[in-house]
């Protein structure tokens, strides 16, 4: 189960903290003209702060079972994270868009979570 937990917990962490430093780094018109279209119906407050929530969640992810130190963080953050894309999930619908990779990070995150309690036992 802890190779499992490493597996999809680093996969994981690796795209949140990927798309969450995208989110910080570049400005909203250049996250638009990439193809983040969403970024048109908020302002660039929002957009960095779910940039931040994304980069800290995927370090929550796995700081604390690569430490040693308050692992119970871990799977509190993939349940956080699922939520951010619960809310993903409902603006990608609301915009006639496809719903695909907020709902496959959204699953990986949770699976990622069970995975995480289940190693703390």
């Amino acid at each position: 189960m802890l190779i499992a937990f490493w597996i999809v917990a680093g996969l994981t962490a690796l795209a949140f903290l990927a798309a969450g430093l995208m989110k910080l780094v570049r400005p909203s018109d250049a996250l638009a003209s990439s193809g983040l279209t969403w970024v048109e119906d908020f302002t660039t407050g929002p957009v960095k702060l779910i940039g931040v929530a994304e980069v800290l969640g995927a370090l929550g992810l796995v700081l604390p079972p690569l430490f040693h130190t308050a692992v119970i963080v871990s799977p509190i953050s993939g349940i956080a994270l699922a939520a951010l894309m619960v809310g993903a999930i409902v603006t990608h619908i609301r915009r006639k868009e496809s719903p695909i990779p907020p709902l496959v990070l959204g699953l990986l995150s949770i699976v990622a979570a069970v995975l995480g309690f289940t190693t703390l036992v």
